[in-house]
């Protein structure tokens, strides 16, 4: 069987070497080929992300590096990094389908900014058809547990949740559990 690769993006405000994207390639070893990858404006020294497309169509070039290798493609990253990933997968951009796409890793998944839960991020939840693996704090001010839980039943494929109890958007101190939870994933891929 070939091995999966795992393509894993950081949030808004950091970059690919975030301690969590870090541990999780160490944990998967050599059972998978990781690749972080940071976003074009990361990449270009500046702090103010690309509006949605740009992010997308990042998304999208770095795919079109991996599709020489087999095996399955899980992505994801987190907040973010995540969402784009997500975006990419229900084909908001209308690019088409994610060749071999096997499942995504969602990390803080930012559902609405702090303080504004009327402003959901969920209008493409539904279009996903891959399974999701979603990591989040139970303090996240990005969305409650009961939250995400309400909009990601909207996901008509296999959902899963790993709850970090009092933990807040950053998860820190909590890149072993992380790592753990995305390995397990990958490897029923």
């Amino acid at each position: 069987m070939a091995k999966a690769t795992v393509v894993l993006y950081p949030g808004a405000g950091t970059g690919c070497d975030h301690s969590s994207l870090v541990a999780a390639e160490r944990r998967l070893g050599s059972s998978a080929y990781v690749e972080r990858r940071d976003f074009p404006y990361r990449r270009q020294g500046r702090t103010a992300p690309d509006r949605a497309p740009k992010l997308m169509a990042s998304v999208r070039d770095d795919l079109v590096e991996f599709a020489r290798r087999r095996g399955p493609v899980v992505m994801g990253g987190r907040s973010m990094g995540g969402r784009m990933t997500t975006m990419v997968a229900a084909d908001v951009d209308g690019a088409g389908p994610v060749a071999r796409l096997a499942g995504l890793v969602l990390i803080c998944y930012p559902l609405h900014p702090p303080k504004q839960p009327e402003k959901l991020r969920v209008e493409h939840l539904p279009d996903i058809s891959v399974p999701c693996l979603f990591i989040s704090g139970t303090r996240d001010p990005f969305g409650t547990p009961e939250e995400l839980e309400t909009w990601t039943a909207t996901i008509p494929a296999p959902v899963e949740h790993l709850w970090i109890e009092g933990a807040r958007h950053d998860l820190k101190g909590h890149d072993a559990a992380i790592a753990d939870a995305i390995a397990e994933f990958v490897d029923g891929t």
